[in-house]
């Protein structure tokens, strides 16, 4: 197992809340088609502005996956969907061509907890339409384990959402001592993001925060809690392409990007684009595009 150790990222604006980020990084950029996770909290938060304030801004070629322990966000995007995210419950936004949307912690969220991940688009299916989908996964239990499967099929449990490749996505929580074999497929990579607690994954151990990766090969993947563990269990099949991932955006080449950023800047400053549009009533002005790298973009992936 390939451990990865997270990185502090500011979230937001000028009122930023700070993230852990586990992907990508140098060594690793997917994990199947998932290709972002940032993972925060718990946060106090209180009424002055603090929590999430994410204004509205632009994505093309992914799907979003917000999961989240405690709190509640509220959602706007420009497909004209507006949604609260609770917990327990996954909100996957498909960006397609181009969407954007905005991330606001409710007034009644004290504290704020959870996970924001992204999946990169197959190149045939990366021009789809923007939607956007909520699902409610029925908790599966076992002694001294808990499961809700948010993407694809895992324990008994398959969740109904549409994804572009094979996937999965999965909540579990295992009391103290708890070791639980789970069969998985043996083609797809896995990712064990550990929310509280330690874990040890096929022996080895994983600790708060952490994010194991491992390799295809097997059918199952064995978790034994050290004390009582909460983690996320993402995988999917080697994702087999390259992206070029900057801001928002996922693309294939430097210049999809460049003018993805350009048709973005149009709209904020003529209100006009063939791509992209606003959220219905958001309270916050969108945000501007940071500045285009000095360099060609690197692709990533294998």
């Amino acid at each position: 197992m390939e451990v990865l150790t997270p990185r502090d990222v500011p979230l937001g604006g000028l009122r930023a809340m700070t993230v852990r980020r586990t992907l990508p990084q140098r060594q690793r950029s997917l994990i199947g088609a998932w290709c972002f996770l940032d993972h925060y909290g718990p946060d106090e938060v209180d009424r002055s502005g603090e929590g999430m304030v994410v204004p509205p801004h632009p994505h093309t070629g992914l799907q979003t996956v917000s999961w989240l322990f405690t709190g509640e966000i509220e959602h706007r995007d420009s497909a004209g969907h507006h949604a609260t995210v609770r917990p327990g419950e996954v909100n996957l936004m498909t960006a397609g061509r181009g969407i954007s949307h905005s991330e606001y912690s409710t007034p009644e969220t004290t504290t704020l907890h959870g996970a924001q991940l992204w999946l990169a688009l197959p190149d045939g299916d990366r021009q789809v339409d923007p939607t956007f989908e909520h699902h409610a996964p029925e908790p599966v239990t076992g002694e001294g384990w808990e499961a809700r499967v948010f993407i694809g099929s895992l324990l008994g449990s398959t969740s109904p959402v549409k994804t572009y490749s094979p996937l999965l996505g999965a909540e579990l929580t295992l009391e103290e001592g708890t070791t639980l074999k789970v069969p998985v497929d043996p083609s797809y990579e896995l990712g064990v993001l550990v929310d509280q607690g330690s874990v040890r994954v096929d022996g080895k151990p994983l600790a708060r925060n952490e994010l194991g990766f491992v390799e295809p090969g097997s059918d199952s993947l064995e978790l034994t809690a050290s004390d009582t563990t909460r983690l996320l269990l993402v995988g999917g099949p080697p994702f087999g392409e390259q992206i070029v991932m900057w801001w928002n955006y996922i693309a294939r080449e430097h210049e999809e990007v460049v003018a993805y950023r350009a048709e973005w800047e149009a709209l904020l400053e003529t209100g006009s684009s063939d791509r992209f549009s606003l959220p219905d009533g958001d309270p916050l002005e969108a945000l501007h595009s940071p500045p285009l790298p000095n360099a060609r973009m690197v692709k990533r992936g294998p």
